[in-house]
């Protein structure tokens, strides 16, 4: 969470909705992913069955987490490469900025890691004067805006060509003012020539993971650019950071999982690169990093581990319920003012830095159930956000207006006459009021629903007239 935010969740959201490039960009989220992940998982008869398959393994990984921690440490140490367990986000900033100084590293260079933004692993670094080069292109484009990820798989869905070219003529010093950026194509080539000196000149190279596999002791990433590769293999020394829940039993349970995760993430069969990385060169190794290490994060996973929260560590970042959420594609990520926004944001932020910083992002859902549907690892997300909800609940201090409400209902509810007189007067009403339509577009007090989107009215029945209506037909 970015406790210095000065905006609220809701004054968040709002600017987003009154944000038109954003509004505009937003769009991309519909013809890139879920259209693109529609078509790929159509082809792919067995889907659900792998489905069904990623989830039982995830659950086996996790109720014996403590055993495959320990075989995966083994093989990692029988590759010849070291592994750092690190309990909280400092002691893993720690780690990693003693093996940058051990190896004297001016410069690092990074692949994607939603888990180094998680531990704010640059700034530490910067702190210490170790430059730091992000050289996924939408990281890199995050990197010379001072800016966040607004997607755990496409950071800068957030911005238009246009604003990303200005970004390069500004962070991009020593080449021609005129320059065509104009399409694609030209922004990728100016990024590949400015990181290409970066990538030779690094000795560290710093990588997230996918997945980690114990019999193997190796790390998987799924890129689409060659920098993961590059990232991993032209330094002298390859850190992997990951959190614990990333592993898997198999080379076989990993196949099942990355079969499902192009094709919920950004619609393909495949990622252009699937990168298997396991401990340092060997002798008569033509290239490849002379020491590997891995820093395991914990951060509060083992503490969800024996919770109501546990389904959540299954997720493999494929970003498909903010994809579908009609919630995050009305505002974007930014809104959500953590680093995982969305429905799984909704559960995972409040477990990492708790209630406190998170409370309205478990309310920010329409519990259409989308995100579950989608899920390629079955999270039921919106019942761990109702769980969240009662949470805060229980803590006291619910805003005046649901402590008004509630107090309203429970006075009628406990008074039988009164709240069967009630209701008999106002659902009649109410379906009269809407008319043929059947549904509200302006009401009093449900302004904030109905200024986007309409209000289904009754039918003009209540439950137990109805109920009382089918005993009668019932009846001998």
């Amino acid at each position: 969470m970015d406790d210095a935010s000065p905006l609220t969740f809701k004054q968040s959201a709002a600017r987003a909705l009154a944000d038109a490039k954003l509004q505009r960009a937003l769009q991309n989220v519909k013809r890139g992913f879920i259209i693109k992940g529609a078509n790929a998982k159509a082809k792919l008869p067995e889907f659900n069955q792998l489905r069904d398959e990623a989830r039982a393994l995830k659950d086996h990984t996790l109720l014996h987490l403590d055993l495959y921690l320990e075989a995966y440490e083994r093989k990692v140490i029988e590759s010849g490469a070291q592994v750092h367990f690190a309990p909280s986000a400092a002691d893993a900033r720690d780690i990693v900025l003693k093996i940058c100084k051990d190896a004297g590293a001016p410069l690092v260079t990074k692949g994607k890691s939603m888990v180094s933004e998680e531990i704010g692993l640059n700034a530490h670094l910067e702190a210490a004067g170790i430059e730091v080069a992000e050289t996924d292109l939408g990281e890199h484009i995050i990197q010379i805006r001072h800016d966040a990820p607004s997607h755990i798989v496409a950071p800068v869905i957030h911005l238009n060509k246009e604003e990303i070219a200005e970004d390069f003529i500004r962070a991009h010093p020593g080449l021609p003012q005129d320059r065509s950026l104009s399409a694609v194509p030209d922004l990728v080539a100016e990024a590949r020539a400015v990181l290409r000196e970066k990538f030779v000149s690094a000795d560290v190279g710093i990588t997230g993971a996918n997945l980690l596999i114990a019999e193997t002791g190796s790390s998987v990433i799924v890129t689409n650019e060659g920098n993961g590769d590059l990232t991993g293999t032209l330094p002298k020394v390859h850190i992997v950071i990951a959190s614990i829940e990333k592993l898997v039993p198999t080379l076989e349970d990993a196949c099942t999982v990355l079969r499902l995760l192009a094709r919920s993430g950004t619609g393909q069969e495949i990622t252009t690169y699937t990168t298997f990385a396991t401990g340092p060169a060997r002798d008569g190794d033509p290239d490849g990093p002379r020491q590997y290490h891995v820093v395991l994060l914990d951060n509060g996973r083992s503490e969800m581990l024996g919770g109501d929260f546990r389904a959540m560590l299954r997720c493999i970042r494929c970003g498909a319920c903010l994809n579908h959420c009609p919630v995050y594609g009305t505002i974007g990520g930014h809104a959500y003012g953590s680093l995982y926004p969305g429905p799984m944001g909704a559960v995972l932020t409040p477990a990492l830095y708790g209630i406190d910083h998170a409370r309205d992002l478990p309310n920010a859902s329409s519990f259409c159930g989308r995100c579950e549907e989608v899920c390629p690892m079955a999270i039921p997300l919106p019942s761990m956000m109702r769980k969240w909800r009662e949470r805060d609940f229980e803590r006291g201090d619910p805003p005046a207006t649901q402590r008004l409400a509630l107090r309203l209902w429970a006075f009628a509810a406990k008074r039988p006459r009164l709240y069967h007189a009630l209701s008999g007067t106002i659902v009649p009403l109410l379906a009269r009021l809407a008319g043929d339509h059947g549904r509200f577009s302006s009401l009093p007090f449900a302004g904030a629903w109905t200024e986007t989107r309409d209000l289904p009215a009754p039918q003009g029945k209540t439950f137990h007239e109805l109920y009382r209506e089918m005993q009668r037909r019932e009846a001998p």
